[in-house]
């Protein structure tokens, strides 16, 4: 189903009860881990509503601030922030996740906490100045994709006071001046006119995405290759179609000998995994097939929402192993009641890639029925033409014999 996370506002204090840092944010996270079974699953880990902030530090001339929270079971995340003459920005950012969460992290093969560190991308802001992102902003690093918005921060704050002069983000400057349509409050005409309303239009459908191409490699081999259009179906009071741009999409993921997961980041609006698994067919085939799908979307109009979709007991994509799976048709995922992803031209090998090209192909029976009924309506076309030869023929007979008759 869709999960929203919650907001986190944290105020330390210095010695003297002065703010010395401040933040509000939201943030989310979604984790790729290994079960006993060696499959891979995705799990997705929000805030609780009752976070602490153990650990923070208001930082000086000489020593770092640190913004440090925890959370659930066991799962804590942190960022340190630096300082010069003038500016300070984020150094690092801590995630720790306690896969001993079961509630979280079920059937987890690595069982205690797991760290990482990542390299804050912050710009240097101006001292007592409050660094603000409304949008989404995300890092992804070994297996785990973290993801933020509605960010308010200032670090080494002065005398006590928060900033009222705001430093944003790279997502939330606009990289154009928006197109403002015409009204009477904005028109500006040499003489007195009457403006008549401007006629309205259908709107304009949707066109079908455009094609992208996706692999993963394991060391200097390629060992998933992936080439589809994808669409989303958001049911709400308006329903919403989004296309995934292939240009702005990037390919992740894990390849294993029967699990293999490819993760899809399109920084301006989704995230979408595919899990595809191997399962014995007989003692001596054996068949790939699509079981999971999860998708998150980020609502790029506000920021101030997050959700994601999930569905495990997908049995859809099968091919033999070895080969691949192609359907140039559109098909339907149906996530949950919510929302459906959309595929076009399809082509997916996500096991036993060689040469870094596409197996022989197994087609789906949408693409069979129309391979099917192509050279029917072509022997029907050619069928009819023959009656009408047929017929013309003997009607030129009859005509002959009619004239012979006559003579």
């Amino acid at each position: 189903g869709f999960f929203q996370s919650y907001a986190v506002e944290v105020e330390v204090k210095d010695a003297s009860n002065a703010t010395c840092l401040y933040a509000k944010w939201m943030m989310r996270f979604l984790i790729t881990y290994e079960t006993n079974s060696s499959d891979y699953k995705s799990a997705a880990l929000d805030l609780s509503s009752s976070v602490t902030h153990n650990g923070s530090v208001c930082g000086n001339d000489t020593e770092a601030a640190l913004l440090a929270v925890q959370f659930g079971e066991g799962h804590s995340w942190s960022v340190n922030f630096t300082k010069t003459n003038e500016t300070y920005q984020g150094d690092f950012i801590t995630f720790t996740y306690n896969t001993n969460d079961t509630s979280v992290f079920p059937d987890a093969k690595r069982k205690g906490p797991v760290t990482i560190v990542v390299k804050d991308t912050m710009r240097p802001v101006q001292l007592n100045n409050v660094f603000v992102c409304h949008n989404t902003d995300s890092f992804e690093a070994e297996n785990v994709t973290q993801i933020f918005w509605n960010v308010t921060v200032q670090a080494f704050v002065q005398n006590g006071t928060i900033g009222k002069k705001e430093s944003r983000c790279r997502a939330d400057t606009p990289t154009s001046a928006p197109t403002v349509p015409p009204t009477v409050a904005n028109v500006t005409t040499a003489s007195t006119t009457t403006l008549s309303p401007a006629p309205t239009s259908a709107p304009k459908p949707v066109e079908n995405p455009a094609t992208g191409n996706y692999s993963l490699k394991s060391g200097n081999k390629t060992c998933l290759l992936a080439t589809v259009g994808l669409q989303l179906n958001v049911s709400q009071v308006k329903p919403l179609l989004i296309n995934v741009n292939p240009k702005t999409t990037t390919a992740d993921g894990t390849c294993g000998n029967t699990t293999a997961t490819l993760k899809l980041n399109d920084g301006n609006s989704t995230l979408i995994g595919f899990t595809f698994v191997v399962k014995n067919t007989s003692a001596s085939v054996q068949k790939f097939y699509l079981k999971e799908v999860n998708v998150t979307l980020l609502n790029r109009l506000n920021g101030s929402v997050i959700s994601t979709a999930d569905n495990n007991n997908f049995s859809k994509w099968d091919a033999f192993l070895g080969s691949s799976y192609m359907c140039r048709k559109e098909q339907t995922l149906e996530i949950n009641e919510d929302l459906q992803l959309r595929t076009f031209n399809l082509w997916i090998q996500p096991f036993l890639v060689k040469a870094d090209k596409f197996s022989t192909a197994e087609e789906c029976f949408a693409d069979s029925d129309l391979n099917f009924l192509i050279p029917i309506a072509v022997g029907m076309a050619l069928g009819f033409l023959i009656i009408l030869v047929f017929i013309s023929y003997i009607i030129g007979r009859r005509k002959s014999r009619t004239g012979y008759q006559s003579v």
